[in-house]
This record gives structure tokens, C-alpha cells and sequence, in this order.
């Protein structure tokens, strides 16, 4: 089976598992939507619009409004790399995005990973 590139792989795709994994720990459906919110300048109208079209990550991120400015803070560990020290700036998007999630399935106050 052929590997898929992050940017190729279907956010509609990766967001029930976003909303699986922070429920698995507690956490809501309504706190992954605020946080890709804050991420990405969505409002929760236009995120149900990026899930409804089946848009990949690239798509995704492209057609985002505004990427929180807050969002270079974010630093740490996703999958053994450093966030803060990729280079790409698709896949530290991507990456950016799955350490927000991390954070709030481990009980992260909400205050603490939007950066505010």
C-alpha cells in the first residue's frame, strides 16, 4: 500500500479522529472546533464547509483566512520531530495543528493552547 503524503490526506478525513481521540479523554467536540478555529481564522460555518467538500490538507490550509499569529508559540514534539523545526511550512501547519489536539486530550486548559 502506496504511502500518502500529509498534504495529500483529506482533512474531513483526520477530523473525526481529532474529535475520537480529545472524547476518548473527556474532552468535546465543540474544544477541537475552537481549537482549529483559533488555528486557522475559520468560523465554525466555514470548517463544516471544508469537511462537507472532502478538501485535503493543503486545500485546507490554503484556503484558511488567517493563520493565528500566536501560532509560532506553539513548540514541541508530534510524531519524534520538532514542531518549531520544520521546515516546510505545510507540513508544520499540519503538525502545528496535531500538537494543539495532543494538548487537549492530555487536559491542557483551553487558556494555555490557544497561547492566550
Amino acid at each position: 500500500m502506496p504511502r500518502i503524503k500529509l498534504s495529500e490526506m483529506k482533512f474531513s478525513g483526520v477530523y473525526p479522529l481529532y474529535v475520537q481521540k480529545a472524547e476518548r479523554k473527556n474532552r468535546t467536540k465543540d474544544e477541537v472546533d475552537r481549537i482549529i478555529c483559533w488555528l486557522t481564522g475559520y468560523d465554525r460555518d466555514g470548517l463544516q464547509q471544508q469537511i462537507d467538500r472532502g478538501n485535503d490538507f493543503e486545500t485546507f490550509f490554503a484556503q484558511a483566512p488567517a493563520m493565528n499569529p500566536n501560532s509560532a508559540l506553539i513548540t514541541g514534539v508530534v510524531c519524534g520531530v520538532r514542531v518549531e523545526e520544520i521546515d516546510d511550512p505545510l507540513t508544520r501547519k499540519i503538525r502545528c495543528l496535531d500538537k494543539l489536539i495532543d494538548e487537549l486530550a492530555k487536559g491542557r486548559p483551553m487558556e494555555k493552547i490557544l497561547r492566550g
